[in-house]
């Protein structure tokens, strides 16, 4: 009999290791190395069917241009956020991961899903943390159609696999990834172990049938997705389902995805029957006061394949401590240190001696730098005490020289704010466009000092 080898798996980074220690030397962090058994490599003699590949096919080396490109056919989700997020709909054969903390609606947007597609697709429904009568009721609570989905509920994998492969459905949910387990491991389900070999027997099965296979993720105390770090490069897609326990609107953002565009973001609506598209999230997010308060800015960030208009507001005090506080919700910490001394440098104001805080309204996070110069010219708001105006938008990247840069797409940024309604804007001198949209004041600056003196 073949020894087996144990190996020590970070549960963060992945990374594998021949022994335990406290600290992962891959990426520093403490106490996240698991003890994972390594069985060994199963026999070779057993024909085509023990050396297929991953995806059930034998190797076979051909030349580029011998593989015959066909465009493979999505099935439509039913509603057109979910089908933006995944790049145009579900992928035959496609593996996709969705994460959320507790109670963000995972289980009640996939249900959603699966009851409608049913009437035109074969569908099977697993869950392994509810009964069949709860997930009943939360349909019959919905108001679903019960009638053609298919459920079950085991934990088992291998059991799973014959229930698919006897159905033979189009799309098939596991919900979720961390309860299952295999019976040929030893550990416990949710370990590094369990998760890994799970989630690689159904993407086997997925590749191999065609299937949709759609899987259920936690989500850590950090807001990460549990288990390996190796589980997000098995799958094809990567979802994360974001919202506050406070707002009734869910944010569903496309970590990766092979077959569309990263970092799409589809919004949704939590209401009494489940959850509901949200056609033009920027309504959302410019639910403004009647009267604008000083600090107070709209800016245009694009997320994926659209524009969406977001509030920046900003409160800077005087401060009563020795060490002025520097908080920001929803934008990059080091980013605002860093406009700060800009601002201080090449606009000639200081506020070393001011507590600065900065939020974006309606908990949306802004990951790249279009909105330096909003966020700039908010703090200067608050600052003097000058309300900037309710129909001023304003979007441009900040250099470290006191230029302002252009940013991508900043002609559909522009005439996304006209179409709602803002009749001034104030953008870097390189996006100015040709042709100006009819009413609109525009304000075109290299730098931003020259900003400053405009406004």
């Amino acid at each position: 009999m073949a020894k087996k080898k144990t190996a020590f798996v970070c549960t963060e980074c992945g990374g594998d290791f021949p022994k335990w220690q406290g600290q992962c030397p891959a990426c520093g962090q403490w106490n996240t190395l698991q003890e994972f058994v390594v069985d060994s490599a199963p026999s070779r003699a057993g024909g085509a069917a023990g050396r297929s590949g991953f995806s059930g096919q034998l190797a076979e080396v051909r030349n580029l241009d011998e593989i015959v490109l066909e465009e493979t056919p999505r099935i439509g989700a039913g509603m057109g956020e979910l089908d933006r997020v995944l790049g145009g709909g579900l992928v035959p054969g496609s593996a996709i991961l969705i994460g959320g903390h507790p109670g963000a609606g995972k289980s009640t947007l996939l249900l959603q899903t699966l009851c409608r597609l049913a009437h035109a697709h074969a569908c099977l429904y697993v869950t392994g943390e509810e009964s069949l009568s709860q997930v009943a009721m939360r349909a019959d609570r919905l108001k679903l159609p019960k009638d053609k989905l298919r459920l079950a509920a085991e934990t088992d994998v291998e059991r799973i696999i014959e229930l698919a492969r006897k159905e033979q459905p189009r799309l098939l949910v596991v919900d979720s990834i961390q309860v299952m387990y295999l019976a040929g491991l030893q550990s416990a389900p949710g370990s590094v172990a369990q998760v890994r070999e799970c989630a690689a027997a159904l993407t086997r099965f997925a590749k191999q049938t065609g299937t949709v296979l759609l899987l259920v993720g936690h989500v850590t105390k950090d807001g990460t997705l549990a288990g390996p770090k190796v589980l997000e490069h098995m799958i094809d897609c990567s979802l994360m389902l974001e919202g506050s326990s406070d707002s009734r609107f869910r944010t569903l953002r496309g970590l990766k995805n092979r077959f569309g565009a990263v970092n799409e973001l589809g919004v949704f609506a939590m209401t009494g029957e489940g959850l509901k598209e949200v056609k033009n999230p920027s309504a959302i997010f410019l639910n403004r006061a009647e009267e604008i308060a000083p600090g107070s800015l709209v800016t245009v960030v694009w997320e994926g394949t659209r524009p969406l208009l977001v509030e920046l507001q900003a409160l800077v005090d005087a401060s009563h401590f020795g060490n002025p506080r520097r908080v920001c919700v929803g934008l990059e910490a080091n980013r605002l240190a860093m406009l700060l001394a800009v601002l201080h440098r090449h606009g000639g104001i200081q506020v070393g001696d001011q507590d600065v805080f900065a939020n974006v309204v309606g908990g949306v996070k802004i990951g790249e730098t279009s909105a330096d110069l909003a966020l700039v010219l908010s703090i200067v708001s608050s600052f003097r005490d000058r309300p900037l105006g309710r129909d001023l938008v304003v979007f441009g990247e900040i250099g470290l020289s006191g230029e302002i840069r252009p940013v991508p797409q900043g002609q559909e940024r522009l005439y996304e704010a006209v179409k709602h309604g803002f009749r001034r804007a104030v953008i870097p001198k390189s996006n100015q466009p040709r042709n100006l949209p009819d009413g609109v004041e525009l304000i075109a600056v290299s730098t931003l000092a020259e900003a400053l003196e405009q406004l």
